[in-house]
């Protein structure tokens, strides 16, 4: 099973936004996120609190393809998260996501016995590749006790 089928089967809102995932690696992942009227805003684009999904689960999802080996010792946790609307969205929205730090720093501090930070940057697009929104999801790796 893949990050995306599994975060599927497991992660309520993401089956409620019929979110899909089309790439997950350690070093990218990308979501889509459908047109769909049930979602639209005022404006009939993607309503914002659903871009923030999108986007906080496309960094949800690359944390786990890079920081997956690690789950038998700690637990990763967004600790904080920063969106900004840059322009209209309409039609369906991918989310891109992308790691702020090599997986080596982070799981170096973790062997060190620290609780590591990572910011990850994801940017959120139109069909016509025009960046509707950027986000930025810092997240930790806190040790299991």
């Amino acid at each position: 099973m893949s990050i995306g089928e599994m975060l599927a089967a497991t992660v309520p809102m993401v089956r409620t936004l019929n979110l899909e995932y089309l790439e997950t690696t350690p070093e990218r992942a990308v979501l889509s996120l459908p047109d769909q009227g049930d979602f639209h805003n005022h404006i009939g684009g993607p309503h914002a609190g659903a871009m923030f999904t999108l986007a906080e689960s496309a960094s949800g999802a690359i944390v786990l393809a890079a920081f997956g080996d690690q789950l038998s010792r700690a637990v990763p946790l967004a600790v904080s998260a920063e969106i900004a609307y840059k322009k209209v969205a309409l039609g369906p929205v991918k989310a891109t996501a992308t790691l702020g730090r090599p997986i080596a720093d982070v799981v170096a501090e973790l062997d060190e016995g620290k609780r590591p930070e990572f910011p990850v940057a994801v940017a959120i697009t139109r069909e016509d590749g025009a960046v509707t929104g950027e986000m930025t999801v810092v997240w930790t790796l806190r040790p299991n006790n």
